[in-house]
């Protein structure tokens, strides 16, 4: 490789990572819009392993506004980012995907709005699928597999297979 090459692909791997904790972000903030604008126009997303739905964006993001008014404060850690690049067969554009874990604290709505303790925890591992666009890295898929949870209500549960 040229020192060019490796230039690129470290300064793609930023933008990538980037791309990941931007999402993380758009969810914890409650952000949609911000959410919405880090999809491809074809991106689309999975949360069926954690009770959730799949679909595009647009449909997906106003599920989450909804869901997450559950929980007024949530701080979501993505870890462990493996990220692999590759081109696209009959495309100009390069994809990367990134299998990440991670961990989703959360606090469940109290009464008047607040939040309250215990906390509701839940952590599993995140598929990204990532574009290159003209506007940059943008999310073609992801996919969100929760593999455990810890509810105040019955202790720590499986997730749902």
């Amino acid at each position: 490789m040229t020192q060019r090459v490796e230039l690129a692909t470290v300064m793609d791997r930023f933008a990538v990572d980037g791309l990941v904790t931007e999402y993380a972000v758009a969810v914890d903030d409650g952000d949609w819009e911000a959410y919405r604008r880090l999809f491809a126009p074809d991106g689309r997303a999975d949360y069926r392993s954690a009770g959730g739905i799949e679909g595009d964006a647009d449909q997906v993001a106003g599920w989450l506004a909804q869901s997450m008014r559950l929980f007024p404060m949530r701080q979501h850690l993505i870890v462990n980012r493996r990220v692999r690049f590759g081109v696209l067969d009959q495309d100009t554009g390069d994809t990367a995907r990134v299998q990440a874990d991670y961990i989703n604290p959360m606090r469940l709505a109290g009464p008047d709005g607040g939040s309250t303790a215990p906390d509701f925890v839940c952590g599993g591992r995140y598929a990204f699928a990532l574009v290159r666009t003209d506007l940059g890295w943008r999310l073609r898929e992801v996919v969100v597999q929760e593999k455990w949870r810890r509810t105040p209500r019955t202790g720590q549960e499986p997730a749902a297979t």
